[in-house]
C-alpha cells in the first residue's frame, strides 16, 4: 500500500481541505479520509463511507503530477499515520 496525503488550497467550504489516501499496487484507493474547514470528516471504503466522500473511480495520477498542481501541498505518508487519521474520522468503529 502507499499513502499520500493531500492539502488542498481552495475556499470552498462544500470541498474538503486535507485528503488522506490509501492506495494499492494499481493506483486505486482503498480507503480515503477527508477533513472539511469547519472540521468535520468524511470517509470511505469499499463497505463503509461518512458524508460525500467516495473513493475515486480512476487510479491516482502519479504523486509527481499531482505535486505539480500549486494548489495541492502533497506529501508521502505511513501506514500508522492513516491509521490514526481513519480512527479519527470515525472509519475504525
Amino acid at each position: 500500500m502507499e499513502y499520500v496525503f493531500v492539502t488542498w488550497t481552495q475556499n470552498d467550504p462544500s470541498m474538503p481541505r486535507e485528503v488522506y489516501s490509501e492506495i494499492d499496487a494499481s493506483r486505486r484507493e482503498v480507503r480515503k479520509v477527508e477533513v472539511f474547514a469547519d472540521g468535520r470528516y468524511g470517509f470511505a471504503s469499499s463497505s463503509l463511507s461518512r458524508g460525500s466522500t467516495q473513493l475515486g473511480l480512476e487510479p491516482l495520477p502519479p504523486v509527481e503530477e499531482i505535486a505539480r498542481e500549486k494548489e495541492f501541498n502533497l506529501r508521502r505518508g505511513t501506514a500508522v499515520e492513516f491509521e490514526e487519521m481513519w480512527k479519527r474520522a470515525g472509519g475504525g468503529r
